[in-house]
C-alpha cells in the first residue's frame, strides 16, 4: 500500500457523514430555539420546537441505518444534541412556564429533569447490545421532553394561556424525571415494521387515529404522550401481578403435594 493511499484512507476516516448529522444539527437547532422562546415567554412555540426536534432526532438514526452511514461521531453528537434538545430545553420550558414561582425549589426540580435525562442517556449508551432492543430501560428522554411539551400545548389549548402555576406541575415533572432513571421497561417500537403487510383492521384503526390526531392535535398528542409515560408503570404492575399469581400457584401446588 502506497503512502498516498494510506493518507487518503486517513482523510476518509477523519471525515463525517453529512446527511444524518444534518438531521442531528436540525434537532439541536430546535432545542436551542426552544430555550430562547422560553426566555421570551413564548411557551407554545417553545413546546412545538421540542416536538419538531423529536422528529429530527428520530430521522437521523433511521437515515444513518438506511444509508449505512452510522458512525461513532454521529452517536456522540446525537447524545450531546439530545441533552440540549430534550434535557435543557424542556427543563427551561417547565421552569419558565410553571416552576419559577417556587423559587429555589422550582429550579431544583427543573435541574432534576435535566440531571435524570443526562443520566438516562449515559445509561442507554453503555447498555446498547445488553438490553433487548424491543424495550427501553426507563422512559426515553425524547418521550419525557415530549410529555412536558404536549402538556404546555394542552393547557394553553384549554385556556391556561401564559404562565401556569400549580403544585401538580412540580410533582408531575418530578415523576417524569424519576421515570427516566427507573428500571421500568417501555416498548421501543423497534420491532414494528411499517413496510410489512398488516391486517386490514390495523390499517383501518390507524387511519381513524390519524384523523383524530389531525382534528384535535393539541389534545391527542398530550393523551398519546401521557399514555406512553404511564404505560411503563402499568406494564410493570401487570407483570408483577402475574408473577405474584404464579408464585402463589406454585406455593399452593407444593402445599397440596405435601
Amino acid at each position: 500500500m502506497t503512502i498516498e493511499n494510506t493518507s487518503r484512507r486517513m482523510r476518509i476516516k477523519k471525515g463525517i457523514y453529512l446527511l444524518p448529522n444534518l438531521f442531528t444539527s436540525a434537532s439541536l437547532f430546535c432545542g436551542f430555539y426552544s430555550a430562547i422562546a422560553s426566555f421570551k415567554e413564548h411557551f407554545v412555540p417553545a413546546a412545538v420546537s421540542i416536538l419538531v426536534a423529536v422528529i429530527f432526532d428520530g430521522l437521523d438514526g433511521r437515515v444513518a441505518r438506511l444509508t449505512n452511514t452510522t458512525s461513532k461521531f454521529g452517536s456522540e453528537y446525537d447524545s450531546i444534541a439530545d441533552v440540549i434538545s430534550f434535557g435543557i430545553a424542556p427543563a427551561l420550558l417547565a421552569y419558565s412556564w410553571s416552576l419559577s414561582i417556587y423559587g429555589k425549589w422550582g429550579w431544583i426540580v427543573a435541574f432534576l429533569f435535566l440531571l435524570c435525562g443526562a443520566l438516562r442517556l449515559a445509561r442507554f449508551n453503555i447498555q446498547i447490545g445488553i438490553i433487548e432492543s424491543k424495550v427501553f430501560n426507563g422512559l426515553p428522554i425524547p418521550a419525557a421532553a415530549s410529555v412536558v411539551a404536549t402538556t404546555v400545548i394542552f393547557f394553553d389549548y384549554v385556556g391556561a394561556e401564559g404562565r401556569f402555576h400549580n403544585e401538580f406541575i412540580m410533582v408531575f415533572v418530578i415523576m417524569i424525571s424519576l421515570l427516566m432513571v427507573s428500571s421500568v421497561k417501555y416498548y421501543s417500537f423497534k420491532d414494528m415494521s411499517l413496510l410489512a403487510r398488516k391486517p386490514f383492521t390495523i390499517f383501518f384503526w390507524s387511519t381513524i387515529l390519524l384523523i383524530i390526531i389531525v382534528a384535535e392535535p393539541e389534545i391527542m398528542l398530550f393523551v398519546i404522550m401521557l399514555g406512553y409515560a404511564i404505560s411503563g408503570p402499568i406494564w410493570w404492575l401487570i407483570k408483577f401481578d402475574r408473577q405474584k399469581d404464579q408464585a402463589d400457584k406454585a406455593k399452593n401446588d407444593v402445599d397440596n403435594h405435601i
